[in-house]
């Protein structure tokens, strides 16, 4: 019973979130549901044919389901603040009409009956008790349902608590258990010829993104399956962005520093889920410059798409990934469940910390991502 209005619960704390942040996979209402199924996943993981696959589906299971949690934690927080406030005031209001009543109700009879203005002022003042006695009845009816309601939100809030916890150490387990899968897997992906040597020689002389980008197009790749790949541009619009998170900062958009770059900076989670968007060769996987970890894709021989920032890398120079394959994951410190809930319920970003930097090219030259991605809220 306590599960099911936990999910009750937040549910109805999803409808009451501004249009910008509903989303068919972040609504609380599915929250339980989505940590239940990730818990299930991981414990069929062992026996799936293509674990890999298995533990990349159970990570973002988790992934969404944690979010979803959180979200319906903070508006829970939200809702149970705005009581609070209200029934504090009107305790005040209400404590001194109930006062005045006790007052009456215990004065003699006969000295309610007279009134220094006569027979109309007694009438009138009958007029008002009646009147004023609904009245505070009513209220107090109101603020009885806001302390049920109160004590409601306190209870989701103590369940949900104890999920978030289940729900991170879950989701650990997995991204360690795919990190261990990738390092074991026997079935690796075909490989197209890649010029290590060329590589590293271009990591070492590469003052830029830019001009590392730039060199990586000009060398040549022999591979009999490139060919075969999916029509990237058909996908304009449509594709999924390679991490659970939000743009924190636009194409050309300048930063603190007033430095702008022709790509978008996403902001997601510690040691989130980093997926290939589209099948492609990886032409670079490896530290660059002060990017932390790159992982260059090439769906197609005109496009690249520059992924950087990732603290772990599960994919190597001449891979050849397919759609939601792994590629790595986010780095810092995953956060504990203290970190998440954060103190202020109206600072609903806290527990994002990382920033994945992403832009694509065409023809050797930056275009707005933003027209080739579908947008996702977090």
């Amino acid at each position: 019973m306590r599960r099911l209005a936990l999910i009750l619960a937040l549910g109805a704390f999803a409808t009451m979130a501004p249009a910008q942040s509903e989303g068919p996979d972040l609504t609380a209402q599915r929250a339980a549901q989505m940590l239940e199924r990730a818990a299930l996943s991981m414990a069929e993981a062992d026996d799936a044919h293509d674990r890999v696959d298995a533990l990349t589906e159970t990570i973002r299971a988790y992934e969404e389901g944690l979010a979803a949690l959180r979200e319906g934690i903070r508006r829970a927080a939200i809702r149970e603040r705005s009581i609070t406030v209200v029934f504090e005031a009107e305790q005040g209001r209400l404590g001194r009409l109930l006062g005045v009543l006790q007052s009456m109700q215990s004065a003699p009879a006969p000295l309610l009956l007279i009134h220094p203005t006569g027979p109309l002022g007694i009438a009138r003042s009958g007029m008002i008790v009646s009147d004023v006695t609904p009245a505070v009845a009513a209220e107090a009816r109101e603020l009885r349902r806001q302390l049920e309601e109160l004590a409601m939100l306190r209870a989701v809030q103590e369940d949900a608590m104890a999920q978030l916890s289940n729900g991170l150490t879950g989701v650990q387990e997995a991204r360690v258990a795919l990190s261990q899968s990738m390092a074991d897997r026997q079935d690796l992906p075909p490989r197209f010829a890649a010029d290590t040597e060329a590589l590293l020689q271009l990591t070492r002389s590469a003052e830029s993104l830019d001009e590392f980008a730039t060199a990586i197009r000009a060398l040549d790749v022999q591979s009999d399956g490139l060919s075969d790949l999916p029509d990237f541009a058909d996908q304009r619009g449509a594709l999924p962005l390679p991490v659970r998170g939000r743009v924190l900062r636009g194409f050309g958009e300048a930063d603190a520093a007033g430095v702008t770059r022709p790509g978008l900076v996403l902001i997601t989670e510690a040691r989130a889920l980093v997926t290939a968007p589209w099948p492609a060769t990886v032409r670079y996987a490896g530290p660059l410059l002060d990017y932390n970890n790159v992982v260059l894709l090439e769906p197609q021989g005109d496009h690249l798409l520059i992924l950087a920032g990732m603290g772990e890398l599960f994919v190597r120079a001449g891979d050849l990934v397919s759609a939601d394959d792994p590629v790595g994951l986010m780095g810092g410190q995953a956060p504990s469940r203290e970190e998440l809930i954060v103190a202020d319920p109206q600072a609903a970003s806290e527990e994002l910390s990382q920033t994945l930097y992403m832009e694509l090219r065409q023809a050797g030259e930056p275009v707005d991502p933003t027209d080739w991605f579908t947008p996702q809220d977090q």
